[in-house]
């Protein structure tokens, strides 16, 4: 093979190249796309007879409504996940994960014979409703750093239900809001 051949394939696959990167720039300038300056989108859900408007952002969450669509039963079923890490029973010890009588309304990271990474010792917060759903959606988004390796409860009823669980398994259960 000639230094003329090697010139014709190194020029061919330099062609390729340049055309497949010039394409994406080319369309880049042909086809703008404004992106939204909001991320998300608002999602309208009857509950009850009642219209709530929720939008995607965990924050805006109608807690009211949202505690609505659980039931402590179906709790104590979805709790079965959390058992493995954590106790739930008065008096229980801790287990991977801090035990769990009495977590509703107290500060984040406050069992004193637990170690808690320092995301959760320094989450200067107490867990209430909207702290609980948000951080049961996600462990890891809602206090980065945390070392919880739960993946999350995704469905509305599956979170309602453990909170509703865990505040019924306190010396004293809250008022639902």
């Amino acid at each position: 093979m000639d230094s003329f051949e090697i010139n014709k394939i190194i020029t061919a696959v330099l062609l390729v190249v340049l055309v497949i990167f010039g394409v994406g720039k080319i369309s880049d300038l042909v086809f703008k796309v404004k992106k939204p300056d909001i991320d998300g989108y608002k999602v309208e859900v009857n509950v009850g007879g009642t219209t709530v408007t929720q939008a995607s952002s965990e924050s805006q969450v109608d807690i009211a409504a949202l505690l609505a669509m659980g039931d402590v039963e179906h709790g104590k079923k979805v709790f079965k996940k959390c058992a493995a890490c954590h106790s739930i029973n008065q008096g229980g010890k801790n287990k991977i994960g801090p035990k769990l009588w009495n977590v509703m309304f107290r500060p984040v990271g406050s069992v004193t014979d637990y170690k808690y990474s320092k995301a959760l010792s320094g989450y200067k917060k107490d867990w209430n409703w909207e702290e609980m759903n948000g951080f049961l959606i996600k462990p890891s988004t809602w206090i980065k750093g945390n070392k919880m390796g739960f993946a999350g409860l995704k469905k509305e009823k599956d979170r309602a239900s453990v909170i509703l669980y865990l505040n019924q398994n306190s010396d004293s259960p809250k008022q639902l809001p």
